[in-house]
């Protein structure tokens, strides 16, 4: 059975998707990028075809290794793509938001979707019926708030992520639990409603590591997959 590898390189870590005939199979999470990596992963699953999305500067030799074992794409605005991208400035789109609209296309053709990721940031892609990527919004994401807080601020501790808080926090802690996260649910909503008065019905997908969290907090009804970025990456690597 054909196996593909489809790296998600983002700002935070390096992860690796692994397909098995065509379908997800599992998610890894890579130490690093250095060519023993890559080696280890190409013995243990032979892969026949590998996709890269990187919006780091990794570490060039694992490309020329995945070339050399595998029919290697690296995801950019010149790769063949099932969406147009009449955006401004195409070469200056992030190869992950490519990956989502590419996701979006693919699981509901013919539909207007937006496509919202959490990761580092919070990106909002918006692609029509046609096909076309109209483009979105970048915002912080969750950990970026919290470390802005402690960063701009002379008191205010770090807080990680914590799904059991209240409306209205009771201490420092959960004040900034409530604030970050229910903030950002209702950011989500607001963008959400406003896409909606100006292109009417669509699907709402959401993708990252807490988009099953999120989901649960927002109003409209949501199709939330964490792994959404490596269904697009398949699908472009299929076509290139």
């Amino acid at each position: 059975m054909p196996t593909t590898l489809c790296f998600d390189f983002g700002n935070t870590r390096k992860k690796c998707a692994v397909f098995i005939d065509g379908v997800f199979a599992k998610e890894l999470v890579l130490e690093d990028d250095s060519t023993g990596t890559i080696k280890d992963l190409i013995e243990a699953f032979h892969p026949d075809r590998s996709i890269l999305s990187s919006v780091i500067e990794h570490n060039p030799g694992m490309e020329e290794l995945l070339r050399s074992a595998t029919h290697f794409h690296r995801l950019g605005h010149l790769s063949r793509l099932p969406v147009t991208t009449p955006v401004g400035k195409p070469a200056t789109i992030g190869a992950d938001r490519l990956a989502l609209v590419a996701a979006a296309v693919t699981l509901f053709p013919g539909k207007n979707n937006l496509v919202v990721g959490l990761g580092s940031a919070v990106t909002y892609n918006f692609v029509n019926k046609y096909g076309e990527f109209i483009g979105g919004g970048i915002s912080p994401g969750m950990e970026m708030r919290f470390k802005s807080l402690n960063v701009f601020t002379a008191k205010l501790p770090l807080v990680k992520a914590d799904w059991n808080f209240p409306l209205a926090g009771y201490d420092t802690r959960t004040n900034i639990l409530s604030g970050v996260i229910l903030g950002m649910a209702k950011e989500i909503d607001g963008m959400i409603e406003a896409y909606g008065e100006r292109y009417g019905n669509f699907n709402v997908l959401l993708s990252g590591g807490d988009s099953t969290y999120f989901s649960r907090l927002l109003k409209k009804k949501i199709f939330a997959d964490p792994y959404l970025i490596y269904k697009g990456l398949y699908a472009i690597s299929e076509i290139n």
